[in-house]
């Protein structure tokens, strides 16, 4: 195949980009940065003023966009909002703008979204089939993502929105903040511990989005999340498990709002968020268990 991957740099997009290497599979990454060939892949540029990346990407089986500011980089500040939202908008209205040029459409985008598209309950157990939309500036970002990504529908190309849940990866994302406390031996529950925080190891995000490539009657929102989503008291303990630390100095949730500001809604509000439609299509997680996802990682 030939994959076509906006965001390819990032957290996802590496690992994503290598395993399809190894597969054997053509990779073209869509870059701010300087147009090359390295280690297999084709860099080309995009959203630069003279880019032209539809004349790189045609005959392309599988163009993947995962490009936006990561959530995780710096207080959200107003301006820093600004850059989180707009960096999502205008990266897929590129991407729209470069499938229509397209003579030959490929077969599938894949667009990332997030879990934070529902919104925030302690009883609510979401599937793809739920309807309700958090009204909260991530649920806003995440119901405009998606909107944009779904026109590539008009073109009669299969439009995936991967739902994304916390992705667990060793020195990325927001399980280094989780879990420097357990590495310094004051590991504890972050907030009331009552709120749900769901899940998936990197590992399986990757062999899912493979599946979704290879299994044409998937479409439309998916859940990447693990089946066994955890509070984040019992993700905490399974932490302290894992490393072999203890778990007893509990984190307020004052203090994590002077810390980090309106961005600690990441670890102190969540939602129960269940993969129906990966369950469905048979996909098999190698990775239900948060001990031993930490250990895999950390080990």
């Amino acid at each position: 195949m030939r994959v076509a991957i906006a965001g390819g740099t990032g957290m996802v997009g590496r690992k994503l980009s290598k395993r399809l290497i190894e597969n054997g599979h053509d990779v073209i990454i869509l870059t701010r940065g300087e147009q090359q060939f390295k280690n297999g892949i084709q860099y080309i540029q995009w959203l630069n003023d003279d880019a032209t990346p539809e004349l790189y990407v045609e005959n392309t089986d599988v163009f993947i966009n995962l490009a936006g500011v990561s959530l995780n980089d710096g207080r959200w500040t107003e301006e820093q909002k600004e850059k989180i939202y707009n960096s999502r908008m205008d990266a897929t209205d590129e991407v729209i703008r470069i499938l229509q040029h397209l003579q030959y459409k490929p077969q599938i985008l894949i667009n990332a979204s997030a879990v934070g598209i529902y919104p925030v309950s302690e009883t609510a157990v979401y599937t793809e089939q739920s309807d309700e939309k958090a009204n909260d500036f991530l649920g806003q970002v995440v119901a405009h993502w998606e909107e944009k990504a779904l026109q590539a529908e008009q073109l009669g190309i299969r439009t995936c929105l991967t739902r994304f849940g916390v992705i667990l990866q060793n020195g990325e994302g927001a399980l280094p903040m989780m879990v420097l406390p357990y590495q310094l031996g004051i590991g504890g529950t972050i907030g009331s511990g009552n709120q749900w925080l769901s899940w998936i190891h990197i590992e399986d995000v990757v062999r899912a989005m493979l599946l979704l490539i290879s299994d044409e009657n998937l479409s439309g929102p998916i859940n990447f999340t693990t089946p066994n989503v955890k509070r984040m008291r019992e993700f905490g303990k399974s932490i302290s498990l894992a490393l072999n630390r203890p778990h007893w100095l509990p984190v307020p949730s004052t203090v994590l709002k002077l810390a980090l500001g309106e961005k600690s809604i990441l670890v102190l509000e969540g939602q129960h968020v269940f993969p129906e439609k990966l369950l469905n299509a048979n996909f098999e997680f190698q990775f239900v268990s948060v001990e031993d996802a930490i250990r895999n990682l950390y080990k």
